[in-house]
Parts: C-alpha cells; structure tokens; sequence
C-alpha cells in the first residue's frame, strides 16, 4: 500500500495524551484517526452529513473496522491519514485505509459501513445519488458545480444558505438580510453532488467600473474547504468580464484573512455593520 493509491489525505499532529511512557501512540487511538478522517472525507466530497443523509432518507453505520500494525507513530509527529472508498455493494460500503509518516506505511485498516434507516437500523440498499458521489470522487472529478445567475434563478438556493448563515447562525434580522439589489445582482451559487446549495454570494454594480461583492455564505460544515474561493472568483471572473477595474466588499473581521489570500486588500478603517465588525477590502479583477 503506497500513498499514490490514495487521493484524500488528512493531516494531523500526535498530541500528548495519544501517547504512552515510550512515546508510542496508544494503539486504539488509530481508530480515532480514521474516524476523524472520514469526517473531513465527507468534506472533501462537499456533502453536509446532517443534511446529505437526511435526504437520502438512511444514515451509516459501522459494521467491521480492522487494523493491521506496520510501525508506530510518535509524540509531536506529523502523520497522513488516507482514505478511499474500495468497494460500493448493495447496501454496504468498504474504505481502505492508511496512515503514513512521510511514504512510511504505519498502519492499515478496512472499514466497512452499511446504509441502513436510522430508526429500526436495518439495512438499505445505497442510494444511486450517493453512490454517483463517491465513484465520481474516486475518479478525480470535481465535486462542486458552479451556477451564476439572476435572483429569479438561483433566489431560492442562494436563499436557503444566507438564512442559515446570517439570519440562524449570526442572528441578523430577516429584514436586514434582503434588499432591492438582490434584484438586480449577478447571483452565484455552489452546488455538492446532490444537487443541495452549498455557498453563495453575490456581485452589484457600486459605481462606474467598480462592482461589489456582498452577501457571501458558506455552510458551516464546509468552510475552510475550496468552495467559498469557488465562488468569490466566480464573481471576481463576472467582473472582469464586463470590464471592472476594482472589486470591493465589506469583510467580516473573522474572514480577513481569507479574503487576503485571495489577493484582497483592507482600505479604510473597521466598521461595525449589522452589529458585526467589518472591514472594507479591494482588489483589481
């Protein structure tokens, strides 16, 4: 088992209380590592787990987990936790597993879950549109689809993520959250593999050659994955196209520092909008 069989990968560092006297990790908490790595796996196919099991009407749970020992792993090092979905059966699906050191091969695992419905727990056939997912990942393909459009296209999904993000999770008030410029702005939109609206944000017309990036929201099970710069460079491509020479937006203070690996710059200084601190950011497109 080499790492170029694997195309996820999970990092983490070996803490303290993972170890023992000799400074060898305990061995049950490999488990733990592959457990924690297949939440981030769910990430990496932009599924919401709540949300994606829900509609597909089951829930997974784990049948066998089997660990075979290579090496150990040692306090304060650096460890890869890789991931692949082997085999989908009729209702049962199996995840190789590895954890390497650098190209060193530590431990191995197979973890075999059955979808099944979550109040009698038995046994489902898997869905078809999750079975697509995961195939599709396997393959190399991408997992978002990106759709840009008007608020009569795209009002209702870019909706649904707004609401929860600024009016559920930061506690704006509903009246603040619409206005008339989602009339007229270029809406984008992120999708996931089952068609579920993922991120958003939106791209008004400021002044003569200056556009505005607004209303940007991300699921919270997804952030710090790539779909929030998928769309802000959606927008950022709208802009150029129609000939913009700057793009602007209103930052949350806690997202400064995306938005500046993204190129963006702080101009002026904070604000508070919405009860929220804010600081307005440039760049050209």
């Amino acid at each position: 088992m080499k790492r170029q069989d694997f195309r996820f990968f999970h990092r983490l560092r070996v803490r303290w209380a993972e170890v023992d006297m000799q400074k060898i990790v305990f061995n049950a908490h490999y488990l733990m590592y592959f457990d924690t790595a297949i939440t981030d796996y769910w990430r990496a196919l932009a599924l919401p787990y709540e949300e994606a099991m829900v509609q597909l009407d089951g829930d997974l749970y784990v049948k066998k987990a089997t660990v075979e020992y290579h090496g150990s792993a040692r306090f304060d090092e650096r460890l890869d936790v890789a991931l692949k979905c082997a085999r989908i059966g009729n209702s049962s699906m199996a995840f190789t597993g590895a954890i390497f050191r650098g190209d060193a091969l530590l431990i191995s695992c197979e973890l075999v879950y059955v979808f099944a419905d979550p109040a009698s727990q038995t046994s489902k056939p898997v869905p078809e549109a999750l079975r697509r997912v995961l195939t599709a990942y396997e393959a190399g393909e991408a997992m978002l689809q990106l759709k840009t459009g008007g608020w009569a296209a795209l009002g209702a999904d870019a909706g649904k993520v707004r609401t929860a993000v600024f009016v559920l999770e930061q506690g704006i008030p509903m009246e603040m959250e619409w206005d008339e410029a989602d009339s007229t702005a270029l809406h984008a939109v992120a999708y996931n593999g089952l068609g579920q609206g993922i991120a958003t944000g939106r791209l008004v017309r400021q002044a003569e050659g200056v556009s505005k990036i607004g209303r940007m929201a991300v699921h919270h099970a997804l952030r710090g994955s790539r779909v929030g710069s998928d769309v802000l460079r959606a927008l950022m491509d709208a802009a150029r196209e129609r000939g913009d020479r700057e793009v602007m937006l209103y930052a949350q203070r806690s997202a400064e520092g995306f938005y500046q690996r993204l190129g963006f710059t702080p101009r002026g200084e904070p604000f508070e909008e919405a009860g929220i601190p804010h600081i307005e950011m440039v760049k050209a497109p």
